[in-house]
């Protein structure tokens, strides 16, 4: 029963990185995560699930990456190639329009902005951990970009925590369509307890949905 697995008061939707950057036409990579997005209907099915879970009062936790802004790699001792080409590319930058929320899937008022991540993992060095816990969060569902990078390691190391993981595979996107099956049919069941697509997610969390709520 979604009411056994998916307890409104203890149940968490992550969002990760919606920024303009990722998630918008013309950002910065928009153009490598479109094909994938598209294919998934990763805009409608996230419309869908943020209807369905604030009318339900599931907390949503905005997780995203650090924003760039100057050379601030420069002094570090190891970069990884990411990490590079993130900072050479300017990516999400502070005081751009790529560095702003994207208007649909950023945080709205009651949503918990978490700190910025440095690497993939929304939980190393930030305040996601000790944030979900202070809410009463043991069970995380996460959303965003990208499949097989900051959810994944989000994904991880929540399981590590104990946390109970849901994946939700198209309301995500990947650069290529292996990278994308990889995520899910590989590496996912490897740490997820669950993995669904969105239709069948609404579908368990619509028992606790007015009976009139649209889905």
């Amino acid at each position: 029963m979604a009411i056994e697995t998916y307890t409104c008061d203890q149940t968490a939707l992550l969002i990760m990185d919606p920024y303009n950057d990722f998630m918008s036409e013309g950002g910065k990579l928009y153009s490598a995560l479109q094909e994938i997005a598209e294919l998934v209907g990763f805009q409608e099915n996230m419309r869908r699930l943020l209807q369905a879970v604030r009318s339900l009062g599931i907390k949503v936790f905005i997780v995203p990456h650090h924003r760039s802004g100057g050379s601030n790699l420069a002094e570090w001792r190891f970069v990884n190639a990411s990490q590079r080409k993130a900072d050479e590319m300017q990516l999400a930058a502070h005081g751009t329009w790529g560095g702003d929320w994207h208007p649909e899937f950023g945080p709205r008022p009651g949503d918990i902005v978490v700190q910025e991540h440095w690497g993939q993992s929304g939980f190393a060095n930030t305040d996601l951990d000790v944030l979900l816990k202070q809410h009463g969060i043991s069970r995380v569902i996460l959303v965003g970009m990208a499949a097989h990078t900051c959810v994944e390691s989000t994904g991880r190391f929540a399981m590590e925590l104990a946390y109970h993981v849901t994946l939700v595979k198209d309301a995500t996107s990947a650069y290529n369509p292996e990278s994308m099956r990889v995520a899910h049919e590989i590496t996912g069941p490897t740490f997820a307890h669950r993995i669904l697509d969105t239709e069948a997610l609404i579908e368990e969390l619509s028992l606790a949905l007015p009976p009139d709520f649209p889905i």
